[in-house]
């Protein structure tokens, strides 16, 4: 049987829920919700649940270890669960893209996101999916830190509920067709 490690990148404690930063958190709540499972907080390094979706397994993990440390958990549950670094796929923000806009690539550099950096430094590859959802950069100078940990704007909840659900959708895509096709179909073009 096929394993996936499906890893959201957030910040645990409630003054960090719903923030930009955690939208990997949101969008893995939204494929438990799904699939109708539910996490355990008390496993080692984060929240996991896992799941069986066409004779493929799937572990959900949140780090607990907050964004700048995620390389700890990755790799203990890639280990744990024997998950190849091809079936694991981080979700994370990204300020380089347009909000909503859905990005998944097979390797490439941090982008300057701690908690790739920290995966990266911890794993010793890029050479791993990886779902980037778009946040833009909407912030002045000196503002980008209060920018990713702030909450959405008003207009941006308006349409947030259905971009959580295309990426939803990329994710199961990318554990039951893989990578190639997945990027084919569920990246979305910048407007």
């Amino acid at each position: 049987m096929n394993s996936y490690l499906i890893t959201g990148l957030g910040n645990i404690g409630d003054e960090y829920e719903f923030t930009r930063h955690n939208i990997g958190f949101d969008v893995l709540d939204a494929l438990a919700v799904k699939w109708g499972i539910k996490f355990d907080n008390n496993r080692r390094y984060g929240a996991i649940a896992e799941h069986t979706l066409k004779g493929r397994k799937i572990t959900l993990l949140k780090p607990n270890t907050y964004v700048n440390l995620s390389g700890k958990a990755v790799r203990y549950w890639l280990q744990e669960a024997k998950i190849p670094y091809l079936n694991l796929l981080v979700v994370l923000d990204d300020l380089a893209l347009p909000f909503g806009t859905l990005r998944m690539k097979g390797s490439g550099s941090d982008g300057g996101h701690n908690g790739l950096k920290s995966i990266q430094e911890i794993l010793g590859t890029d050479r791993y999916p990886r779902l980037r959802f778009g946040i833009e950069n909407n912030f002045p100078k000196g503002g980008q830190a209060n920018y990713v940990l702030g909450k959405w704007s008003a207009e941006e909840q308006k349409t947030l509920p259905d971009h959580i659900t295309k990426a939803v959708d990329a994710i199961e895509s990318f554990c039951l067709i893989g990578i190639e096709r997945t990027m084919n179909i569920h990246n979305t073009k910048s407007k």
